[in-house]
């Protein structure tokens, strides 16, 4: 299943042009390698999302088509959920 169809179907993300969207930008990692919204995603595949400042490390349990709400999340793990350091202002330097 295309990574940016699965992000969409277990809920990860609401739309699958957000998802899109995001693999554009190089924001989507599958297995440590940027990935396109076309990339093939299977059982057993570590996903890295990052929204803004924050990055979510997921494993890929189960690439069903259809799930219903309740049951997206038995779609992945979570396996690591984490800030990533914001960059401090730079220091004016005029004067």
């Amino acid at each position: 299943m295309r990574i940016d169809k699965y992000l969409k179907v277990s809920r990860i993300l609401k739309r699958r042009t957000v998802s899109k969207e995001l693999a554009l930008n190089d924001r989507v990692e599958v297995n440590g390698r940027v990935a396109k919204p076309s990339t093939d995603v299977k059982a057993g595949d570590i996903v890295a999302i990052t929204f803004g400042n924050r990055m979510l490390k997921i494993r890929v349990l189960s690439t069903e088509d259809v799930k219903r709400k309740k049951d997206a999340a038995d779609l992945y793990e979570v396996v690591e959920e984490s800030r990533l350091r914001e960059e401090p202002p730079a220091a004016d330097t005029q004067q």
